[in-house]
């Protein structure tokens, strides 16, 4: 899956540098804070997070707004895991193969192409995210979809069917980053973790709808057996295109487009705070210093492109993605697009795909069984997802890695051992082919690049190492059908051999990056990026702090006009 967490660093906070602190001279600063006093401090300093609410699902409750929006918006990832998810059990069903009969090279396509469409839609999504806004930017991502996912249900030639395919790729290449984005921007900083993660556990809910839809519907005797499957998301798509509309825009971008008024208003709504408060004035301020920063960094480093204009923009933008080669960054590119990589060919994605094509080729007869087993895939995915997000931030990046590099080559290895020994009669060994599916759920249980990267070229950055992600994940998509038909048992030896390098590519070149700063970064890396925007957020948040107030009056007598 595509990473999503370099927009949440880039509106959120990062080192403890980044951080604006808050002065605390009378009385009048000492509001409630979701029902709790803050304590004055008399010429003292507080920072943002003595302020901040509790973390975790104590912060959920007390953030109804936020986290109804941000669940509304996970929408997104849903209709990702969902048009994922449903190609796997309509491969086998039987009314398809008669309208379809694909060899195994087009059945890998079917599946690869919505790849390459997410590969180009990753692309174009930050330019219509900063355009018309992350919430349009999920409209149009959604009529996209409906676009698509009308040519799949409705395909009569398999042109068609590739084409909805790819046009669905387009649209949830444009989710998978927008949404992320959008979550992490309405976020307050002590739940936005969370609420980001809500796109990723989406995802998986997507999958395992979509596996029982395609175990539900498998024993209906027409084509609706898998037009029904591949029409259903359109109604996901529709109260997703036509619900955001009713959510608010993100602040952060209406404070780039110099809207800061209304930032402040959005601010005050989301918070459930009046707009005078400390803690929605000093996010208003954090934003703006944000803003500013990636304003600040184009005019030091693009001098001859200050007069603006769209070559102007291009120019800048390329000149970003130049960066990227400079020595201690490209370290940094390298390791994250590296991660993708190995992400990808595990073999995680090939089991999602191809779950009911796999289980069939370990054993599992008819068209029932195996998508009765696939829909427990998805339970287990689900399930294992949880612990994933709540505690990798406990356990540490790295190790995380190398105990899932370690449990997934295992489970390869006793899959490849059990499907070359037993393969050729599965009728006379149906207990080693359902162990052989223990170990496929094992490996579905075992399933980092934005914290490596300075604040300033982060989204770029992000941006080639998701490509690469989609672009890894095409290939996977493409090539595992062929493998299965041609290699057998050899399939799993294959992945295995790439989950056994990932283990030791991870223990000699991937640091930990837990609780580590921007600055801790370039120590590993040994590059100053860091550490100079840091000193630059530092010096641009005290000018903000220092020159720029909240417009708070004018909101209120605003709101005292409508009522």
């Amino acid at each position: 899956m595509a990473s999503t967490e370099e927009n949440i660093q880039r509106s959120g906070s990062g080192s403890d540098a980044e951080k604006p602190t808050v002065e605390h001279t009378n009385a009048a600063n000492t509001n409630a804070v979701d029902g709790d006093n803050i304590n004055h401090v008399e010429h003292g300093q507080r920072t943002v997070e003595d302020m901040e609410g509790a973390g975790g699902l104590k912060g959920l409750i007390a953030n109804p707004f936020v986290f109804a929006t941000a669940v509304f918006a996970s929408l997104g990832g849903l209709l990702f895991g969902y048009d994922q998810g449903v190609i796997s059990g309509v491969l086998v069903m039987p009314h398809f193969m008669s309208t379809f009969p694909l060899n195994p090279t087009e059945k890998g396509f079917v599946v690869a192409i919505l790849e390459l469409g997410c590969w180009a839609g990753a692309w174009s999504a930050g330019y219509f995210a900063d355009k018309i806004g992350r919430k349009f930017t999920i409209v149009l991502g959604t009529i996209i979809f409906l676009l698509g996912a009308s040519l799949q249900a409705g395909a009569q030639t398999i042109g068609f069917l590739f084409g909805g395919r790819f046009v669905c790729g387009l649209s949830i290449g444009i989710l998978s980053m927008v949404v992320p984005l959008y979550q992490s921007e309405i976020s307050p900083p002590e739940i936005r973790g969370s609420l980001v993660a809500l796109q990723q556990f989406a995802i998986t809910v997507g999958i395992l709808i979509s596996f029982w839809i395609d175990y539900g519907t498998s024993t209906i005797d027409s084509d609706v057996q898998w037009r029904l499957p591949l029409a259903l998301q359109l109604i996901i798509g529709l109260i997703l295109g036509f619900g955001i509309l009713f959510f608010p825009y993100s602040p952060r971008w209406l404070m780039a487009q110099n809207r800061e008024t209304e930032a402040l208003k959005v601010l005050t709504r989301l918070r459930r705070l009046p707009p005078d408060h400390p803690l929605v004035q000093e996010e208003w301020k954090e934003i703006k210093a944000i803003v500013e920063f990636d304003r600040q960094v184009e005019r030091d480093r693009y001098p001859q492109y200050a007069n603006g204009g769209s070559r102007a923009r291009f120019m800048i933008g390329l000149g970003g993605y130049r960066d990227l080669f400079r020595k201690g960054i490209f370290k940094r590119l390298w390791l994250g697009c590296t991660l993708q990589f190995f992400q990808q060919f595990t073999g995680i994605n090939a089991i999602i795909y191809y779950a009911p094509t796999i289980f069939q080729s370990i054993g599992l007869s008819g068209t029932s069984v195996p998508l009765l087993a696939t829909g427990i895939v998805g339970v287990v995915n689900v399930v294992c997802t949880i612990p994933a997000v709540l505690f990798v931030d406990q356990f540490g990046r790295r190790k995380t890695l190398l105990c899932g590099a370690f449990f997934m080559a295992i489970s390869h290895i006793i899959i490849a051992i059990i499907v070359g020994l037993f393969e050729n009669d599965w009728p006379a060994h149906t207990t080693e082919g359902w162990v052989a599916v223990a170990f496929v759920y094992f490996f579905i249980g075992w399933v980092y690049p934005s914290e490596i990267f300075p604040l300033r070229i982060r989204a770029k950055a992000m941006s080639v190492t998701t490509s690469a992600n989609w672009m890894c994940n095409f290939i996977i998509g493409l090539i595992t059908p062929p493998m299965i038909a041609s290699l057998h048992f050899g399939t799993y030896v294959f992945f295995a051999a790439f989950t056994v390098m990932m283990f030791f590519w991870v223990l000699f070149f991937v640091p930990e990056t837990k609780g580590r700063s921007l600055e801790d970064m370039d120590v590993v890396f040994g590059d100053k990026s860091a550490v100079h925007d840091a000193e630059l957020m530092q010096h641009i948040q005290a000018q903000v702090h220092e020159n720029d107030a909240p417009p708070a009056e004018a909101v209120k007598q605003e709101r005292s006009d409508v009522e």
